[in-house]
């Protein structure tokens, strides 16, 4: 019974989308027509209000970290089942006809609850490849790509398998920037 609680909880908490509720709010916009249609941070930032896009991003981790550490504390061996139900939720909402973004500021939402090194890992990985490049879409992969790579070195398989699931989806959730950036269409992203 458990399972299913926590299970059906993150889930929605990771599905409450915060980019689409945020711009129709405050832009009076809907965020699906604008840019690539996206409902993450990311896409936010095109419309060129920094302050709604840099609160997407706060409020997208946040709803994987309120979940996470609620099950980390009080049913530590389903943490990984949160983790997932919260990254499922946002990539899939209920609300939105199961159309979400891409998942990348929930994940290190879930990274930091789960250990603050790994969220570090993820978030130097990610800054060194957009420094370089200017692809958040890059950043994002390659970021998600040095957690796995870390736990193998580090800890075995044990870990090794939710995070290599994880790395899996996020690359799943960016196949279309993967198509642009092979074709050299991609858009480079400005973050200030």
């Amino acid at each position: 019974m458990d399972y299913l609680v926590v299970g059906i909880t993150s889930y929605l908490m990771g599905s409450i989308p915060f980019g689409f509720i945020l711009t129709k709010i405050f832009l009076k916009k809907d965020i699906r027509k604008i840019g690539s249609g996206n409902i993450g941070a990311t896409n936010v930032l095109r419309t060129g209000n920094k302050l709604v896009g840099y609160s997407t991003l706060i409020l997208d981790v946040t709803k994987a970290i309120i979940p996470v550490i609620y099950v980390k504390i009080n049913f530590p061996e389903l943490i990984y089942i949160a983790s997932l139900c919260s990254f499922l939720g946002h990539v899939f909402p209920i609300w939105l006809k199961f159309k979400g973004g891409k998942g990348v500021a929930t994940y290190v939402g879930i990274l930091f609850s789960i250990n603050t090194l790994l969220g570090i890992i993820f978030i130097t990985s990610w800054g060194i490849i957009f420094l370089m490049f200017r692809y958040s879409s890059l950043s994002s992969i390659i970021g998600a790509l040095s957690i796995p790579t870390y736990l193998l070195i580090t800890e075995g398989p044990s870990s090794f398998v939710f995070f290599t699931i994880m790395f899996v989806l996020i690359f799943f959730t960016h196949r279309e920037n993967i198509k642009r950036l092979k074709n050299k269409e991609e858009s480079k992203t400005k973050i200030y």
